[in-house]
């Protein structure tokens, strides 16, 4: 059940199929920012386009739509302009891995300190069923009549193999696992990558909520600090694991760029050095 705190007062006309799998992210989001005691004003969600991108009209919090595939970017330049933000990066599987994948290889390398949701529904969900990268060899989609032959992408080996530094995949059915490894996400100082498997009841037949209560686990046991043993699990297809899957600690971004390095001060409270900025315009010109 959702918590009330980050709930919009006006009633919204949710554009979600009934049995999507959104229902069940926005339900576990708003929980997490609500027990991590987040004021709404303080949290931002960055989203791209899709289905999942619609998240921040449904949230009560500052949200900022970009374009397709670059939440990761825009979310970034957020956070580093305002330190003290809580920001959320959120988008479906094909807007984070196709359209935003060359943004999700290089906020890697830079390990900004946000959080990224992905909503993996293995599937097209907003333009009617087309192949995403993660859809399954042999699925049918309206595009590939034939079924998929490419061999879909493995977003938790990418980000393990790159050393991001905290790597989880959950289940939208688990409301309550997908709430803490959201909560254990926002806590992590770094970048977080959250991969969300959640049924589309609409357009993608094969992955039903039925099929990934059959077809995943959670992990036990697992020790988040072995990127080898991580990178292991990250290959299993018979069943896919669930939970964090690696953490380590590496320089954070809004704390080596330039601009901070001599100041603490977060640069949208900064007044703007005029002289300066004409100094760089002439050298420009000159």
């Amino acid at each position: 059940m959702e918590n009330s705190s980050f709930q919009r007062n006006e009633k919204l006309d949710i554009s979600w199929c009934p049995g999507c799998g959104n229902f069940a992210i926005k339900a576990s989001l708003s929980n997490a920012l609500t027990e991590l005691n987040l004021k709404p004003e303080n949290v931002a969600i960055i989203s791209g386009i899709g289905q999942a991108g619609k998240m921040p009209h449904y949230i009560r919090v500052n949200g900022f739509h970009t374009l397709h595939g670059r939440a990761i970017p825009a979310a970034t330049a957020v956070k580093a302009t305002n330190p003290n933000l809580t920001v959320i990066a959120e988008g479906g599987d094909g807007d984070m891995y196709a359209e935003g994948g060359n943004h999700l290889i290089h906020a890697i390398r830079r390990n900004p300190n946000i959080t990224v949701l992905i909503h993996n529904n293995q599937i097209y969900g907003l333009t009617k069923g087309q192949a995403s990268p993660t859809t399954l060899i042999s699925t049918k989609t309206p595009t590939q009549p034939w079924g998929v032959f490419e061999e879909p992408l493995n977003p938790i080996a990418l980000a393990i193999s790159l050393n991001a530094s905290f790597v989880a995949r959950t289940f939208s059915g688990n409301l309550e696992k997908t709430k803490e490894i959201i909560i254990k996400a926002i806590n992590h100082k770094g970048l977080s990558i959250v991969d969300i498997f959640h049924p589309c009841p609409s357009f993608n037949k094969l992955n039903t909520l039925q099929w990934y209560k059959e077809n995943t686990y959670f992990l036990e046991d697992h020790d988040v600090t072995n990127r080898k043993k991580a990178f292991e699990k990250s290959l299993e297809t018979e069943k896919y694991p669930l939970g964090i899957f690696y953490t380590c600690e590496k320089p954070v971004f809004e704390e080596v760029v330039p601009p901070y390095i001599s100041e603490k001060t977060p640069i949208w409270k900064r007044e703007p050095n005029l002289e300066k900025i004409e100094e760089i315009i002439n050298l420009k010109r000159s």
